[in-house]
């Protein structure tokens, strides 16, 4: 048999994995509470593109190997990254693509993970088509076994390859990956696998009969190759001897399936019949040597056929004297399915034994989206819940202090004059947090971290702005030539949360209003208590007033109920911490889901999960609030007996009051220590999230400027081709010497655009401003869960993008997005404050 034949491989350029993916993963799944380092996976990932695309990989099956682990390592990666969340420029050359003497290749650049691991799989099938070829030295039993094996799997893959055109993002494709190419090579590959299978029939000496009715076979599937490989839109591609060794095969395997069928003839002395096989065999086998354009194509067939119609005519003349008929009245031979041995292998899910994905412990993108919906379900009920508990404090301290409890109550040993026990206590923890001061420092610091948080969204959206200047620029220039989306059908959602981000900002500027008008309202309290018991003391005023006390178990009645509000308290802190920290497994029920059904039903199971984790948390609630009921109702009956009631006026005197002010203000100096604690912490988050936007908008710039390199060298190319094929008009000979007939040059399909000279770039109107630096480091922590809101704080809570949000349901991008956009990641902002740290994350 003759040499077979291989596809060309495709060419990678270089592209670094490590901080595009670093930032993807960590935007996607990381949070500040429990960060996700996959450091290691990703070096190793970008280790193995480096291997599996070396311009040295050799023709053989440890060459393979790397590609299968490459190709499986990124086709799970795929699985666990949304597509609009990849910004990485995979840039691929035309495998059939030869260049020229100006250099330039036809490529592609395509931001998608998709499209990298269709082009690894074109190269993977192109290998083992060059591996199957290659390992046919001396046609041995493994060596054939091998080879049939491996073109099957190049026929299975490049057949699958034809839908290759939607990882384009919209784009054309190169024409290596085009539907009719990837079809034709399907079909060679499948026709050398029979070939092969013909090869080893004859080594094994199986039957005449069966061993033509397997060349009858091959011969269609090259018939079948061949007319796929004559199409207009293909055959330019092909190497320049491709077309004729097809063609000549497939003569050739006609002839063939006549010599062996001459064989059954002679064995059941059709001897007229055998000469009239014969003959007709060596005038086909002749016919391909023709076609091949190569001298000795078939040769040994050519000498067999030729010594057996010899013997065949001399038995016939000396023996049977059988007429021999015309070619045209043979009976063909038989095309039996079942001599169809070779069919396209599927692509298996895997095509590396043993793979060890490197990224095992990222779920599903479908799991991640379920497990962001739970979580964003669960975070609600949080809220609500830590809400009633925070609006029933706030009431019953509000009843207290109208009541001016516990102080009117305490003993005064030093006299009626006194500072109370409790007021005592309140001033040592205003000075212990730091007191009014602290209160001041942190008021005045919050300008500077909204001017930080400012600064990095401006940069984001100026960078976002000139990027669609630049196309719109070279849009109005190029006009039809300048064929790739437009920027603003792929920034959308980039600007929508620009947009969102923007609002947030004017929302906590807001809620910092509203903490400076609560500071100024409650600062005279506050100050005095950060002066201790002698700054109470002289704000107190003497008591003048005659009290009407009542009896001493009311009093007493009233000493034990505040007890019980400071238990009541003490339990209420702790349930609301456990509500806060409520953790449990979504990781293992949505992956169980997904591999039992296939599906994902989200509502129901997150229901099922929070019911079951929060229903004791929400019946200690119930029993907090029914407390407190019977505790305000005990309170005022005993207050009532104890003070007297008093229609019409106010019941407290002046020192009353002052005692009642100094109470609101340190409850006010809490709530505004913990609001300006979270104020800061939201600020810093933000800055994080701000970072992390603005790193993916600059992926998203630099793929854009790669794809509008690319097709600038595109449209170069082709105006150089263009230039190239207006040829001068010939130059008149002179009159003694005849002019000879100009011929007719076909000019390439593909040419290549002149190297422009060391230094220099495109036209100066190609050019566009370069994203401008961060003004702050890219190395910025991961993003942070969803903090609990609740009515009544100013700061307006967010939703953290994309790790405690369902962006995907409800804003699916489309299937053929190149690009990526930012997840919908935000709940509506509110007018209220911060008033606590983030959520611990589920247990992974």
């Amino acid at each position: 048999m003759t040499d077979l034949l291989s596809a060309p491989l495709k060419k990678a350029s270089d592209v670094d994995l490590l901080k595009p993916l670093k930032n993807i993963i960590s935007g996607i799944y990381s949070t500040a509470d429990k960060p996700e380092d996959y450091s290691g996976a990703i070096i190793e990932t970008n280790k193995l593109r480096g291997q599996a695309l070396s311009k040295t990989l050799d023709k053989s099956q440890p060459a393979l190997d790397l590609l299968y682990r490459y190709y499986d390592q990124i086709a799970a990666l795929e699985n666990k990254i949304p597509p609009h969340e990849v910004n990485i420029p995979f840039k691929w050359k035309d495998a059939f693509d030869k260049g020229s003497l100006f250099g330039g290749r036809v490529s592609l650049t395509v931001p998608s993970l998709s499209y990298e691991r269709v082009c690894i799989l074109y190269n993977i099938a192109a290998l083992q088509s060059q591996v199957g070829a290659a390992g046919r030295i001396s046609d041995s039993d493994e060596e054939l076994k091998t080879a049939a094996k491996l073109f099957q799997l190049s026929s299975g893959i490049f057949a699958q390859l034809k839908s290759a055109a939607s990882t384009m993002g919209g784009q054309e494709p190169t024409p290596d990956l085009s539907a009719d190419v990837v079809s034709a090579l399907s079909a060679l590959m499948l026709a050398q696998a029979q070939e092969i299978f013909v090869t080893k029939a004859v080594q094994d000496k199986m039957k005449d009969a069966i061993v033509a009715k397997l060349c009858v076979q091959a011969e269609d599937m090259y018939a079948d190759a061949l007319r796929q490989m004559q199409r207009d839109a293909v055959k330019h591609l092909w190497d320049r001897e491709w077309l004729p060794i097809v063609a000549g095969k497939q003569a050739a395997f006609s002839a063939l399936s006549q010599y062996f069928q001459s064989h059954v003839c002679g064995q059941k002395k059709q001897v007229g019949e055998q000469i009239a096989r014969l003959n007709h065999c060596l005038e086909v086998l002749k016919q391909a040597q023709t076609r091949s354009g190569v001298p000795n194509f078939f040769a040994d067939y050519i000498n067999k056929a030729n010594r057996m119609v010899a013997e065949a005519k001399k038995d016939n003349d000396f023996i049977y004297h059988e007429r021999v008929p015309e070619t045209s009245s043979l009976m063909p031979i038989d095309k039996v399915a079942s001599a169809r041995l070779a069919k396209p292998t599927p692509v298996p899910e895997r095509l590396s034994n043993n793979f060890k994905d490197l990224f095992e412990e990222m779920v599903p993108v479908v799991v991640h989206q379920a497990m962001a919906s739970c979580d964003v379900r669960k975070t609600e009920i949080t809220n609500s819940k830590v809400a009633q508990l925070r609006e029933a404090s706030q009431l019953l301290n509000s009843i207290l202090a109208s009541l001016n409890l516990p102080a009117a109550i305490e003993d005064s040993s030093g006299g009626a004059d006194a500072v109370p026990q409790s007021i005592k206590e309140k001033a040592v923890g205003v000075q212990e947090a730091g007191g009014l001061n602290s209160l001041m420092k942190s008021v005045n610091d919050l300008p500077e971290l909204v001017q930080r948080n400012k600064e990095i969204l401006d940069e984001a959206e100026r960078m976002l702005r000139e990027e669609e200047e630049s196309d719109n620029q070279l849009r109005a220039q190029l006009k039809e030539k300048w064929t790739r989306t437009s920027s603003d059908k792929l920034n959308g959602t980039f600007k929508t949360n620009a947009a969102r981000y923007r609002e947030i900002l004017n929302n906590a500027l807001a809620a910092d209003e509203v903490i400076r008008g609560k500071l100024a309202t409650h600062q005279q309290a506050i100050e005095k208590l950060s002066g201790g018991e002698a700054g109470v003391s002289d704000f107190l005023p003497r008591d003048t007033s005659n009290k009407v006390q009542g009896s001493e178990s009311a009093k007493e009645n009233l000493r034990q109920l505040m007890r019980q509000v400071e238990h009541l308290k003490s339990d209420r802190e702790s349930l609301e911490e456990s509500i806060k920290n409520m953790t449990f497994d979504l990781r293992t029920p949505f992956l169980s889901a997904l591999a039992h059904d296939g599906a994902i039903n989200e509502p129901a199971i997150s229901v099922e999960l929070i019911g079951k984790a929060f229903s004791p948390l929400e019946h200690q609630v119930k029993e907090s609030l029914e407390k407190q009921e019977s505790l305000v109702a005990a309170i005022q009956q005993n207050s009532d007996e104890y003070f007297g009631r008093k229609p019409g006026g106010d019941t407290l005197s002046r020192r009353d009051q002052a005692m009642r002010q100094l109470a609101e203000g340190y409850d006010a100096f809490m709530d505004l220590q913990n609001n300006l604690k979270e104020g800061t912490k939201f600020y810093n988050d933000l800055t994080q999230l701000l970072l992390a936007f603005q790193n993916k908008i600059g992926d998203f710039c630099f793929a854009r400027k790669t794809e509008k390199e690319e097709l600038l060298k595109d449209v170069t190319r082709e105006a150089s081709t263009a230039t190239s094929q207006q040829a001068p008009p010939p130059r008149p000979p002179p009159p003694s010497v005849p002019q000879a007939p100009a011929s007719a040059a076909t000019a390439p399909q593909y040419t290549s655009a002149p190297a422009p000279p060391p230094g220099s770039g495109p036209p100066s109107y190609f050019q566009t401003q370069q994203p401008g630096s961060m003004p702050y480091p890219s190395g910025y922590p991961p993003a942070m869960p969803m903090p609990f809101q609740a009515p009544g704080a100013p700061y307006p809570a967010y939703t953290p993008m994309p790790a405690a949000f369902n962006p995907y349901a409800t804003y699916p991008p489309p299937s053929n997005y190149p690009y990526p956009q930012q997840p919908m990641g935000y709940a509506p902002p509110q007018q209220q404050p911060y008033y606590q740290q983030p959520q611990q994350p589920p247990q992974q």
